[in-house]
């Protein structure tokens, strides 16, 4: 089938992250895609050559304004990412397909992320257009998720092959890091409140070595440093920008991950290993509540709610960090959601079926 997705790219890399992983699982079933990015330029780190059209089944395509309306066949399916609008010109055009006698696509607003209980509420409902050229029409809301009655997640179907494939050493050698038996984290987060206090404590115990991501994490701890920050025993490594495999690769490589918003929190469950998210701070405070609920459904031990509270600034203990062998005992609570996630069907299966179950 021929797919269309709209992609408004608002900050973060989150919505462009998920994006991309949502054309490339499609072609790999080998479905046609045309993913409409507003700004594209961020996919030549992450995916060298997907704008060249070098992904087989997908074409990115500049969403610029005004915008060339699509050329060929009307797109079987229509999704739009986190609810954004397609193109007016693209609304306009499959308005005068459909009069002219064209089957409307399947359209489908993909919604943000969530364990809370409105998710298994609202996904696959119906939203009817009431107005205007399209009126008539229907959108479906498909949330992404972490339980059966949820639209799954993104999982590519070699993975796991790839996981069990994968040699740590010799990745963290090629890139220049640090190969040795000492703890390694990685860091990926916007500015956490207790992210100097963390690095104090931890340096203060045993040697680690952090790798640091490009972007607001080495702007948070260049920040830390300037304040005059003493990181003691544990080394700081500057990472630069990852294509999405070598982020895998990254997570795969450490015994802790510091993840942030959607996609690599998707990424962190599937590396198995322990992990931290810090989630999008939203001013009115909201996003406590859909930490607790992610917490809940992870079924975490308390020393790992209470670190996720202290890193995400709802509590400010005293101590934060509570030292490498506690971290150690979070990978069984990892390991065990992992395997919850894959006895569930993932995003890509699930919207297959609701297409062709809708179409």
């Amino acid at each position: 089938m021929q797919w269309d997705i709209f992609c408004r790219v608002i900050d973060n890399l989150g919505d462009i992250g998920v994006c991309w992983r949502l054309c490339a699982g499609l072609a790999a079933r080998q479905e046609r895609v045309r993913l409409w990015i507003d700004v594209p330029d961020d996919l030549d780190w992450m995916v060298p050559g997907a704008r060249e059209g070098h992904v087989p089944g997908v074409e990115v395509i500049h969403w610029t304004a005004p915008l060339q309306a699509p050329a060929g066949p009307t797109a079987d399916v229509w999704i739009e990412a986190f609810g954004c609008d397609p193109a007016d010109e693209c609304l306009a055009d499959l308005a005068v397909r459909v009069r002219q006698g064209d089957a409307a696509p399947v359209w489908l607003n993909l919604e943000y992320m969530s364990a809370e209980a409105y998710v298994e509420r609202c996904h696959r409902l119906p939203s009817p257009i009431m107005t205007g050229p399209l009126q008539g029409l229907t959108k479906w809301f498909f949330y992404p998720g972490f339980t059966p009655r949820t639209g799954g997640l993104l999982r590519e179907v070699d993975l796991a092959a790839r996981q069990t494939a994968f040699d740590a050493p010799a990745w963290l050698a090629s890139h220049a890091l640090p190969v040795g038996n000492i703890p390694r984290a990685s860091l990926f987060c916007y500015e956490p409140p207790a992210l100097g206090k963390v690095l104090q404590e931890v340096g203060a115990q045993a040697p680690s070595d952090w790798m640091v991501t490009a972007g607001r994490a080495a702007d948070a701890v260049a920040t830390e440093l300037g304040k005059g920050l003493d990181t003691g025993l544990a080394r700081l490594h500057a990472v630069p920008r990852l294509t999405q495999h070598d982020y895998d690769h990254l997570l795969w490589s450490c015994d802790l991950n510091f993840v942030r918003g959607e996609d690599s929190l998707v990424r962190a469950l599937w590396a198995g290993k322990p992990f931290v998210w810090h989630i999008y701070p939203q001013h009115d405070k909201a996003h406590h509540a859909k930490l607790e609920a992610f917490l809940d459904w992870l079924e975490a031990p308390a020393s790992l709610r209470d670190f996720h509270r202290a890193w995400n600034g709802v509590t400010a203990p005293a101590t934060v960090w509570p030292g490498w062998d506690t971290v150690r005992g979070w990978q069984a609570c990892a390991l065990a959601a992992r395997q919850r996630l894959l006895a569930q069907p993932d995003l890509i299966s699930q919207l297959l079926g609701f297409v062709a179950e809708k179409h």
